[in-house]
């Protein structure tokens, strides 16, 4: 037989560069990312079985990092496999505003080219520009994602601070309010001096600093710490009730000694909060600027006064230190202290991990502020009719294992997370975010006319999204000046996009449609995140579906770990370490690039990552093509494809067949395991060591040779595991296996029957190997 041509396509090397804007193009042209569609083109049948994952929203002022692309490859992994396996599979995209790094980052460029603050220009303008910026800098991040090959739905794209959003958040805050779980009190909050606002524990950086470390005589005791700054109000000295070295000491027992500004009173406090194993074990407490001092004064009814200003000025209590900013009076205070005899010892290059607000930068300073606050210990009523606390409902969803976190190990952290959660702090003293839905009547009523009785029934506080009028009295109702924690709208993801609080009664389940959304599509199956934010945002929307829907968010968790460099260090700019995902995709294509991001990257365990890495995953592109090209220039004609694979195949043959049904049925197994990892790896060794290595290089003499039927047979066969391979590696390599699938010869396209799918010519719709 005379060899047939390779399509043209194949008359050069694979160029990814040339290939990957037409499978996009392809694939977005056909709507498949949406399983409306894929019904509608009988690729899906309308009664399958439902698959979502809602996409962890990147900063819509963002570029794409590494960690986004590993996210991206698992869940577009996840999301084309099960659309192959015929679910209805929809993955929903979405970006989050980021307010705290937003606003900073629009401020800082308004100061550098205005000399204007936000209050120069009132909070309606800045609120303008900041539109304007993120209008501009969302298409960055969104053409970013599109280029890992990612296969989400456009059409149901959602932003935090959409009009959608606005609604879910104001319905929540609301319904949270009435229930008595949101409350206005006076709590130990994180305070960023730098930009005025109080900062999430999730927001939280610890940068590791070294500092002096200094020991003071405070009367018989010897205290230690690297912030003598706090000092001036400490007036209670704290050890544990065991410890033997103060069982003299009795708690409540005053002693007289002298301190910074002169003679004072210091009481004991036994408290179990004190380390034995530090230092003397002996501590003084700042209660105003320490939380755990915070919750040792508050277990001990003891007095709480400010040492430090919102803008970290030195207050009264500090006598001629007031009014310095606490950077600058350091060393003054220490050498008030060396002249009163009072400094025992310094410890020079003390390293310690300071807290920082990684979305601006400042140094955070516990303060105690009036704000809104969850309270995650009181007890309210769920839809499911159980009165609990929002803790008990976290912990009892991974606990029933209506929610299952993988890997398993991670459970455990989540547990301690949640029974050490204390009430979350939800607001922010920023302009940029969803406003506080909170109004304040005047202090004083204006009566009516004719009503003046009337002002007795004024309501002096309302929560709603629109600005009240008064019904008793002429007075007007102020909105509360802050916004939500950004936290708060991500904590409602899974079930805001997908129609909440819109289509919460009217949702049918199997129905298409994005108002139909909530009932096919929530508890979501997966959320898929990285393990250092588990207990930030994944406890946060079980509390918020738990309360608001009576479900889990989700069904499972999958952890993967963070992408670190060939040497297992944390990428950064200050070690030049960064590999950027958009650089490796122009070098070597997405799919080399999402590859590397699987192979070798076992669940909640860190990556290591090389530019070498990349590079050999590019090469097993190559591969692949050049193993499609082979195979179609020794076929017959498009008549031999068309028949049954196993019609007339030899012994051998067929053993080849089922080998390879034998490789898909075991990567099925790993992706349903959530071993991406091993599946990705196993469908690699696969295809090069053995359908190239072995399988092709023994056909070569099969193919040349005078048996007509073994060649026949042969020819069969390498197609038959063309065709499965092609089908494994999708998920994992979605470029070069869609390019290839479009120069197969096409079987005449038609409507499935009797319940059964309709075949597509696109690979990313065609049926999974085993389901064929």
């Amino acid at each position: 037989m005379e060899p047939s041509k390779a399509p043209e396509p194949f008359l050069k090397p694979y160029n990814p560069t040339e290939q990957e804007p037409q499978m996009l193009a392809a694939w977005e042209k056909s709507g498949y990312a949406n399983p409306d569609v894929c019904i509608e083109k009988g690729v899906t049948l309308p009664d399958a079985e439902a698959y979502s994952i809602v996409l962890p929203p990147p900063n819509v002022t963002g570029t794409l990092h590494m960690g986004h692309a590993a996210m991206l490859a698992i869940e577009d992994i996840l999301i084309r496999y099960h659309r192959m396996r015929g679910k209805r599979a929809l993955w929903v995209p979405g970006t989050d505003s980021a307010a705290i790094a937003t606003q900073s980052k629009v401020e800082t460029d308004i100061y550098k080219s205005e000399k204007k603050t936000r209050h120069d220009l009132g909070r309606e303008e800045l609120m303008r520009r900041i539109d304007a910026f993120v209008e501009e800098s969302k298409t960055t991040i969104i053409n970013q994602t599109k280029k890992m090959g990612s296969s989400l739905d456009w059409s149901r794209y959602a932003y935090t601070m959409d009009e959608k959003r606005y609604a879910a958040v104001m319905e929540a805050f609301a319904r949270m309010y009435d229930a008595g779980l949101i409350y206005r009190g006076d709590r130990i909050v994180n305070w960023d001096p730098k930009l005025q606002t109080t900062v999430s524990d999730d927001e939280i950086e610890y940068v590791e600093q070294k500092d002096a470390f200094y020991h003071f005589k405070y009367g018989p005791f010897d205290i230690g710490t690297v912030r003598p700054e706090t000092k001036f109000g400490d007036k209670y000295v704290v050890m544990h009730p065991d410890d033997e070295r103060y069982k003299e000491y009795k708690h409540g027992q005053k002693i007289d000694l002298e301190w910074i500004n002169g003679p004072i009173t210091a009481t004991i406090i036994k408290d179990k909060a004190a380390d034995m194993s530090f230092g003397s074990g002996a501590m003084t407490i700042t209660p105003a600027h320490s939380v755990m001092d915070f919750e040792i004064a508050q277990r001990h009814k003891l007095d709480i006064e400010r040492v430090i200003d919102d803008r970290g000025i030195l207050l009264d209590i500090a006598g001629e230190f007031k009014g310095q900013h606490i950077k600058k009076a350091r060393a003054a205070i220490v050498e008030k202290l060396k002249a009163k005899g009072l400094v025992t010892k310094v410890d020079e290059g003390y390293v310690h991990n300071v807290a920082t607000n990684s979305r601006g930068g400042g140094i955070i300073e516990p303060q105690i502020k009036r704000q809104w606050f969850i309270a995650v210990n009181k007890e309210a009523k769920f839809p499911n009719g159980k009165t609990m606390t929002l803790k008990r409902a976290m912990r009892d969803a991974v606990e029933s294992k209506d929610t299952q976190i993988l890997p398993e190990r991670f459970e455990k952290i989540y547990y301690h997370w949640i029974d050490n959660l204390r009430d979350w702090c939800i607001s922010r003293q920023i302009w940029f975010g969803h406003r506080i839905p909170v109004w304040y009547h005047e202090p004083k009523c204006v009566p009516i006319p004719g009503r003046e009785a009337d002002v007795e029934k004024c309501v002096m506080t309302i929560v709603s999204a629109d600005e009240p009028k008064c019904q008793f009295c002429a007075a007007k109702y102020t909105q509360d000046p802050d916004t939500l924690d950004t936290w708060f709208s991500s904590g409602l993801w899974t079930f805001s996009t997908l129609g909440w609080p819109y289509f919460a009664q009217s949702a049918t389940k199997d129905k298409p449609g994005p108002e139909n959304d909530l009932a096919n599509y929530h508890p979501t199956a997966v959320l898929e995140t990285g393990y250092d934010i588990l207990f930030f945002w994944v406890a946060r929307m079980i509390l918020m579906s738990t309360f608001l829907r009576g479900e889990v968010p989700f069904k499972k968790v999958y952890l993967h770990g963070l992408v670190r460099d060939e040497q297992g260090r944390k990428m950064s700019k200050s070690l030049g370490n960064i590999i950027d995902p958009l650089t490796m995709i122009e070098k070597y294509g997405a799919d080399a690039t999402r590859l590397s991001l699987v192979i070798g990257a076992s669940p909640g365990n860190d990556l290591k990552l090389s530019e070498d890495k990349v590079r050999g995953y590019k090469h097993f592109a190559n591969k692949i093509w050049n193993i499609a090209r082979f195979v179609l220039e020794n076929q017959a004609d498009e008549s031999t494809l068309q028949s049954k694979v196993d019609n007339g195949l030899t012994e051998e043959d067929k053993k080849l067949v089922e080998e390879a049904e034998a490789v898909a049925k075991e990567v099925s197994g790993n992706i349903d395991d959530f071993r991406l990892d091993l599946a990705a790896d196993l469908v690699y060794h696969f295809v090069w060591d053995r359908f190239a290595a072995e399988i092709l290089e023994e056909s070569k003499a099969i193919l040349k040779g005078t048996d007509e039927k073994a060649a026949a047979s042969r020819r069969h066969t390498l197609y038959a595991i063309l065709n499965t391979s092609l089908r494994l590696l999708h998920p994992f390599m979605p470029f070069v296996t869609e390019a290839i699938w479009q120069q197969l010869p096409k079987s005449p396209s038609a409507q499935g029957s009797g319940g059964t799918r309709k075949e597509s010519d696109l690979l990313m719709v065609a049926k999974w190997p085993l389901l064929r």
